[in-house]
């Protein structure tokens, strides 16, 4: 039997990985448990706020797709549920008769702020009583950083 050894910048972006999914892990088992989410789920909130960042509310069902987490079919449904709670509505977009708009109702706007300005409070908790502010900046400087160079990294594929 064969062991490889794990060069040294490997093993630390393990570690980083590790560190940052157990970090993820821990604080939205907070957040789930927080009574925050009694007029919507962590998920469905997610909808909602990812839609409050655009310019007009809105966005194609395939962008909200790429910003949430998760898989298409489920995001579809759940569209359904929140259109049919009167907090999105769908549309066709005038470019693309295949595709489908969503965008947030006055009361989906509405309990997105309610629900969002208890959440806010609650990280504030979570995060800001763990991290001061030039830790917090530093954080999400990384992040970004993180984030943004995924699209110049090329997916990786099993050879063997």
């Amino acid at each position: 039997m064969t062991t490889h050894a794990v060069p040294g910048s490997a093993r630390r972006a393990a570690e980083t990985w590790e560190a940052l999914f157990r970090a993820q892990v821990t604080l939205m088992r907070r957040f789930q448990a927080d009574e925050v989410w009694v007029e919507l789920s962590l998920r469905e909130y997610d909808v909602l706020f990812t839609l409050s960042r655009s310019d007009d509310g809105t966005m194609r069902l395939r962008q909200l797709n790429e910003n949430v987490l998760l898989a298409q079919s489920s995001l579809s449904r759940m569209v359904e549920r929140l259109e049919a709670r009167g907090l999105l509505c769908r549309s066709v977009p005038e470019d693309d008769a295949r595709g489908t708009l969503v965008g947030l109702t006055d009361a989906g706007r509405r309990l997105q702020r309610r629900v969002g300005a208890r959440h806010v409070r609650a990280m504030d908790q979570y995060v800001g009583g763990a991290l001061d502010a030039e830790e917090q900046a530093e954080l999400v400087r990384l992040l970004t950083k993180l984030r943004a160079a995924q699209a110049d990294i090329p997916d990786w594929t099993p050879h063997g």
